[in-house]
């Protein structure tokens, strides 16, 4: 593996180093297939059809070539890469600082003996989970339960939720042995009837509590049971935004209105919400962002009403807003309940406030409890970030990107309402098909990107993502464009 550094064109970071990057990144992107995906890519996509449905799969990528934000295909087509494994590449591809965790003698037997972290933790774990998770804890938290992905972050979140409800409802008093009875046959008062709100457009994951709290695109959720829990309106504002202050402020008041009537009438209905979950922005429903008073008085009814406030920043967090939480912008005098996390953070899990941790040993547990290696290498992360001052530099690179794509939209119409934090930014097409036809045209003029919701066009970059490169992709940005 040592030998992956020349090959990438990779020198090692000096101590105390402060370059952006030491990468030998391509100039810009670079086709050598008339078509994407190319004839590897889909002879490879045929042969694994035959293992198993493949007909997600956009491209096979040769991760040994695919170098900072430059991702290459197995055909040999390089793209600058603007959604980075959906927002889960901090660093980009073979960053030397990851690079080095892992071929480091030191690190070996992190990477070889995968422990059951909830009953044979390494020696070094709290440590570790101090230098990492716990180095960048939103403010007010300074708890951190470890999980492997996004979902299952979400997933024993809502486990935690409904745990502190019932101790709370008990006051104190041991379970009942009708209730230890009869949770195990799914019945009350063992598996009582509560709820979590979520709301209209929002994507939480895919396995069973998660996907009863996700609305974005039926093709989640179809034939498969869901619990019958809140589903409260989301803002949807008018563009642009600094046109419908009014407007798009009525529509806060009204969604907040409708949560304040659904926990009521869920009450009634004989099962309580004690949870709520909601995205700073809904990275799957279409890259909808309500504005930061609409979330100030989201959490404040929370409290009004006794219900915990998740907040789910599995693909806002680590940076990709300008700060590490995308929370941190709502300027909230309380934090979150709780602050889920995956993707760019590379492990999952859950920051929570003290009360939330539940009382008794194996009530939030799997088998791994998530995987030390990714710590170690979000140790690193954390590193570079900020020796390289990256949160600074994704405001800027986020700024020449939107106000680049804002002047587009003027100059060509077929694009409209651009919006976003930082790198995290996206626009609308007029039709779903037009959506579709920007991405496969960018794919063409080398820029890898994805698709939110019905018709919006999605960006994710990694930290390192520069000016020069938000430059590169608004020129051949327009260059699509100007085919509509």
């Amino acid at each position: 593996m040592l030998s992956t550094f020349s090959k990438l064109g990779v020198r090692p970071l000096a101590a105390g180093a402060r370059c952006l990057t030491s990468l030998s990144e391509p100039s810009a992107p670079h086709l050598v297939t008339s078509s994407i995906p190319g004839p590897r890519s889909l002879q490879l996509k045929k042969e694994l059809q035959d293992i198993q449905n493949a007909d997600a799969v956009q491209l096979f990528v040769d991760y040994e070539k695919s170098i900072g934000n430059y991702l290459v295909d197995a055909d040999g087509n390089t793209f600058l890469d603007c959604y980075t494994q959906i927002s889960s590449l901090p660093l980009g591809y073979n960053h030397p600082a990851m690079i080095q965790a892992v071929t480091s003698p030191k690190n070996i037997s992190t990477f070889v003996n995968r422990p059951a972290l909830g009953i044979l933790p390494p020696e070094n774990h709290v440590e570790r989970l101090r230098h990492s998770l716990l180095s960048v804890a939103p403010a007010g938290l300074s708890e951190v339960q470890t999980m492997a992905c996004g979902s299952c972050s979400n997933e024993n979140a809502f486990k935690a939720v409904f745990i502190k409800y019932m101790a709370d409802q008990r006051n104190g008093r041991a379970p009942s042995p009708e209730e230890l009875e009869s949770c195990r046959y799914n019945k009350s008062p063992g598996s009582p009837n509560l709820s979590i709100l979520s709301f209209d457009g929002s994507f939480h994951g895919r396995t069973f509590g998660c996907l009863s709290t996700t609305h974005s695109k039926p093709i989640h959720k179809l034939d498969i049971p869901s619990f019958d829990w809140p589903i409260a309106k989301y803002p949807r504002y008018k563009f642009p935004l600094e046109q419908n202050v009014a407007e798009n402020a009525a529509e806060d008041k009204k969604c907040l209105a409708h949560v304040e009537e659904l926990i009521e009438e869920w009450s009634k209905k004989g099962s309580p919400v004690a949870g709520l979950i909601v995205e700073p922005i809904q990275g799957e429903g279409g890259d909808n962002r309500a504005s930061d008073e609409f979330f100030r008085a989201l959490k404040d009814l929370t409290e009004r009403k006794g219900v915990i406030f998740i907040c789910d920043e599995v693909q806002t967090g680590c940076g990709p807003t300008g700060k590490w939480w995308a929370h941190e912008y709502w300027g909230m005098s309380t934090p979150p309940d709780i602050v889920c996390f995956s993707k760019k953070m590379l492990t999952g899990g859950y920051y929570y406030k003290t009360e939330v941790r539940p009382k008794e040993a194996y009530r939030i547990f799997n088998t791994w409890v998530g995987d030390p290696t990714k710590l170690l290498l979000l140790e690193e992360v954390i590193k570079v970030v900020k020796r390289e001052n990256l949160l600074k530099n994704i405001q800027e690179s986020g700024a020449a990107m939107l106000n680049g794509m804002l002047e587009l939209s003027k100059k060509y119409p077929a694009m409209s309402n651009v919006r976003g934090r930082g790198t995290f930014c996206a626009a609308d097409m007029a039709t779903p098909g037009d959506r579709d036809k920007l991405v496969k045209q960018l794919h063409l003029q080398g820029v890898h990107c994805g698709g939110s919701g019905e018709k919006s066009l999605r960006l994710r970059t990694a930290l390192t993502f520069q000016k020069k490169h938000a430059d590169l992709f608004l020129e051949r940005l327009e260059t699509v464009l100007k085919t509509f």
